[in-house]
């Protein structure tokens, strides 16, 4: 392989690491309140249960 080959798939795989970790920091946590996470858990519920009833 080439000088010109071998820094080319190193700028690639930097650029795509880079992005990733990029991603990474850039992300998001959800602060949900605790009435927020009762109304998922209850939602969870009802659709597992739904669920379970259509798969009978």
């Amino acid at each position: 392989m080439s000088l010109s080959v071998i820094i080319l798939i190193s700028l690639a795989l930097g650029i795509i690491i880079g992005g990733i970790l990029l991603l990474k920091k850039s992300a998001r946590k959800f602060d949900l309140t605790t009435e927020q996470l009762k109304r998922i858990k209850k939602r969870n519920k009802t659709l597992d249960e739904k669920e379970r009833k259509e798969k009978k």
